[in-house]
């Protein structure tokens, strides 16, 4: 019996060694993983820079979400600001003879590409060709490729050109049939964000503001493609609702591609373009690795901060999105760094929280009295993500961005029927007059149901008195074009919600101006999160599980499943969020 004991725990020992000889070799391989992506890229004579299904174009470095067993991956994700930086500097590198474009689904928001597209024009300046090549290509992909000299379409292929549309989900039958009530308390005839828990069609002036919205933007994006094409107005809007481009012979037909040939025929295109004989290499080289072949993170002197804030907006202390605790310690870092001249806060944000919207305000507005703070919004700066911005200097805002949103709400879920028809029902013995104001089983007792539409109305208030401040208009003006109503950056310059239409870099230079720099470089905030960091986050269980929902259903439709899933999402709180987001599928 002496001698099993020994066996078992012997083989327990060895279990827990080999598990920790594993954990240290994982680790190991990590570090020297780390190592290799971070080496340095020679770019070679005749080179052409290449954006391709490779390239991740994200806003933020809180957007990379890098999983436990793919931290190789990171350098297909690419800043934005770096992005366009880096087809600038091509624009005069001798060594890049070209660009091609190969992406046929292309990971960016319609902002992200319009800054692209922008940059891609602006090299073709330098006399460089860019060619872009397709085979099942997305709405977005080919709003970015149709910005080359030719676009070569594959035999076979099909570009899913179609224009915008947006579809409104409503759920108050669903919740009516299953005993689930809502209390629903907002401030804005435009603030749709709860309209699905209300009615079960579409109000006229959501729809109204959905169609302004979706028409602005579309204006942008199609006169874009119909000029770069070559095409009359009129006539392209008949291949859009036509769908002309799903067939490869109509859309060569109708000048949406310039001809059908194979990968291989476009590469050696590209290698007869650059006078190579049929045994050289084709030099292609990605944004990311371009970028490593230049970027030097430890650059010192003067900088122009660009602190990041993508996602929405929570009171906590967490990495991903916007979390109160952790952008007050970012600002007061920014604040207290004397290397640190100026400020650009990069808004990306759909709202979230009211109060954690405020407390980022505040330290914002302490950063401001220290050094010049300037405001860029990216695809969205709608709810507490306008609310946020208005500690600016001055606010950049892309065409495309939706803008605005200026609107307060409270969803109060309770389960009283749903209860009842099962039969659960409450009692409640409390100590004073409103201690339960609010059960799940109950719902919200009257008092509580006018408190609350006080604190919207005040939080309305407080929202609209700091947007009178930044904009220099009275509350009349600002609610007359508030009422949580949604504009195109477009629009939203025209009445006044944004000082300029610009982009990142645009914001950059300004904010080195601003702070009378002649020479600066500069530095992204948040850092990037280490592997190790990465390692350990992964390891909670809760990221372990979305992560695994969010490969298998898509990143899109896991974004749907946390509006009704997650419970930060559902907390019976004041809100200042924007009910949708619009993307070019």
């Amino acid at each position: 019996m002496k001698s099993f004991f020994k066996n078992v725990l012997a083989n327990i020992v060895a279990i827990v060694i080999l598990c920790v000889v594993f954990f240290f070799f994982f680790i190991i391989m990590l570090v020297f993983s780390s190592m290799g992506n971070e080496k340095s890229v020679d770019v070679k004579k005749n080179s052409v820079l290449t954006i391709n299904l490779k390239t991740n174009i994200i806003d933020s470095p809180t957007e990379e979400q890098r999983g436990l067993f793919d931290i190789s991956e990171q350098n297909k994700n690419v800043l934005i600001y770096d992005a366009v930086e880096a087809i600038h500097k091509a624009k005069t590198d001798d060594k890049i003879k070209g660009i091609s474009i190969e992406a046929d689904d292309l990971s960016a928001g319609v902002t992200q590409i319009d800054d692209l597209r922008d940059a891609i024009a602006d090299f073709k300046k330098s006399g460089k060709f860019v060619y872009a090549y397709g085979n099942a290509v997305s709405q977005a992909s080919y709003y970015l490729g149709s910005v080359a000299d030719q676009y070569y379409l594959n035999p076979s292929g099909m570009i899913e050109l179609k224009g915008l549309a947006t579809e409104v989900a409503f759920f108050k039958d669903f919740a009516d049939k299953y005993g689930i009530g809502i209390e629903v308390i907002r401030h804005g005839k435009f603030k749709s964000a709860v309209e699905p828990f209300l009615r079960n069609d579409i109000s006229p002036e959501n729809r109204e503001q959905l169609s302004t919205l979706l028409n602005d933007i579309w204006k942008n994006t199609s006169s874009k493609m119909a000029a770069s094409r070559k095409i009359d107005t009129a006539a392209f809007r008949t291949v859009v609702d036509s769908l002309y481009g799903m067939i490869p012979e109509l859309g060569l037909k109708y000048r949406l591609a310039d001809k059908l040939i194979q990968k291989t025929e476009y590469d050696q295109m590209i290698k007869s373009k650059l006078s190579l004989k049929d045994d050289e290499k084709l030099n292609k080289i990605s944004l990311g690795k371009y970028i490593a072949s230049y970027s030097d993170n430890e650059k010192s002197g003067d900088k122009v901060a660009v602190l990041y804030a993508s996602g929405s907006i929570y009171g906590g202390d967490e990495y991903n999105e916007i979390h109160s605790e952790k952008y007050i310690k970012y600002i007061k870092d920014l604040q207290n760094n004397d290397k640190v001249k100026a400020v650009v806060f990069r808004i990306n944000s759909p709202g979230g929280s009211a109060n954690a919207s405020d407390e980022i305000l505040f330290e914002l507005q302490q950063l401001k009295k220290k050094k010049p703070l300037i405001v860029s919004f990216g695809d969205y700066a709608a709810s507490g993500g306008y609310y946020i911005a208005m500690a600016a200097d001055k606010i950049y805002s892309e065409p495309n961005t939706l803008t605005g949103s200026i609107g307060v709400f409270g969803v109060i879920p309770y389960f009283k029927d749903i209860a009842n028809k099962n039969g659960i029902r409450s009692d409640i013995v409390s100590t004073n007059a409103n201690s339960q104001y609010y059960s799940s089983l109950n719902g919200v007792t009257p008092y509580g149901v006018s408190l609350i539409t006080r604190s919207v109305e005040g939080t309305y208030k407080r929202f609209v008195y700091f947007v009178t401040q930044n904009r220099k208009q009275t509350f009349e003006q600002i609610d007359s074009i508030g009422g949580g109503r949604v504009w195109s950056g477009t629009r939203a310059k025209q009445i006044g919600l944004v000082d300029e239409l610009g982009t990142l870099n645009d914001a950059v230079k300004f904010a080195a101006q601003k702070a009378g720099l002649k020479s600066y470089n500069v530095a992204s905030y948040p850092k990037s999160m280490t592997p190790f960091e990465q390692i350990f986050k992964d390891l909670n269980q809760d990221e372990i599980s979305a992560r695994v929902i969010k490969n298998k259903i898509g990143k899109s439709n896991y974004e749907i499943l946390q509006q009704v899933t997650e419970k930060r999402k559902l907390q019976s709180e004041i809100k200042m969020e924007m009910p949708y987001q619009i993307k070019i599928n």
